[in-house]
């Protein structure tokens, strides 16, 4: 009980320092449409954190095109999809706090990253309305959201590693009887 308390605590004190303002306007408009950049999948490799757009989610988290109304997980191993823009404050904070979540989780989980500026269709697709937002997939199961930061970068790198514990390595044992 104790845990669920603390759980759903710090999922509301993370949900008080997320981003919800716009990103500021170019100073120059180039006039051409916006194209996403889409990183091979051969470019994804354990122990960093991995820039992906829409191709890239589609081979290797899921396929919302194909199973619109069904999470079908796709990946080898349990991820975490941080939505970002570079904008964000709070997501310039949890970027290096990524990072080193990657080298300490390498081989166990991936992470992967979206700028929901190049890939709004993406962030709409999972309802992201402030960033950053963070997808939490498990190999089973279906996958969690949580968005926004805690009050320090300590207290940030604790939330993740608790929720990387508790949501995406979680060992599913079978009860006693």
């Amino acid at each position: 009980m104790k845990k669920s308390v603390f759980f759903v605590a710090g999922i509301l004190a993370v949900s008080v320092f997320s981003c919800k303002g716009q990103p500021e306007k170019a100073a120059a408009v180039s006039g051409k449409p916006e194209t996403s950049t889409v990183v091979s999948t051969l470019a994804v490799k354990a122990g960093t954190a991995t820039h992906i757009g829409k191709t890239d989610f589609i081979n290797l988290i899921m396929d919302y095109e194909k199973n619109p109304q069904t999470w079908v997980f796709k990946g080898d191993k349990p991820c975490l999809v941080d939505f970002y823009a570079d904008w964000c404050g709070p997501c310039k904070i949890t970027s290096p706090i990524l990072e080193d979540l990657a080298k300490e989780y390498a081989g166990k989980i991936n992470i992967y990253k979206v700028d929901v500026d190049k890939e709004k269709e993406l962030a709409a697709v999972f309802g992201v309305q402030s960033i950053p937002t963070f997808l939490f997939c498990p190999m089973s199961g279906n996958p969690s959201l949580s968005a926004g930061i805690a009050n320090s970068v300590d207290a940030t790198r604790q939330m993740f590693k608790q929720q990387i514990e508790e949501i995406l390595l979680k060992q599913q044992t079978a009860p006693v009887m």
